[in-house]
């Protein structure tokens, strides 16, 4: 099954980004067979920014997109990344800057879209 995660929301602050994050992890380990795209807009954008420090004890961002990485696709949309001043060298290895084009193809293909 094809499932595509769009993100909207800042990756602090408020905890659907870490949530939707957990749920593509977690669709990734169940099902070997699983394609799992996540696709980053607006304030999202920033949840796949490399070099992030967060207090002890709070979740760290950084950490649960690598771990989609590992078996799926992390997208970022590059409009969002070119308001919020973030180059691909700003990106975590592995995710990548993306388009709407790549959005919509991603859509049509999917056989589930969650939005959060």
């Amino acid at each position: 099954m094809k499932t595509l995660f769009i993100l909207n929301d800042p990756p602090y602050g408020t905890e659907r980004c870490y949530n939707a994050l957990r749920l593509a992890h977690t669709l990734l380990k169940k099902d070997p067979e699983a394609e799992v795209s996540v696709f980053l807009m607006a304030d999202a954008a920033i949840a796949a920014r490399k070099g992030q420090k967060t207090p002890d004890g709070y979740y760290d961002m950084e950490r649960i997109p690598k771990r989609v990485l590992a078996k799926g696709a992390v997208l970022l949309c590059g409009t969002c990344m070119d308001a919020r001043a973030m180059t691909d060298d700003d990106v975590m290895d592995g995710a990548r800057h993306s388009t709407m084009d790549e959005l919509g193809d991603a859509t049509f293909a999917a056989d589930k879209v969650l939005v959060f």
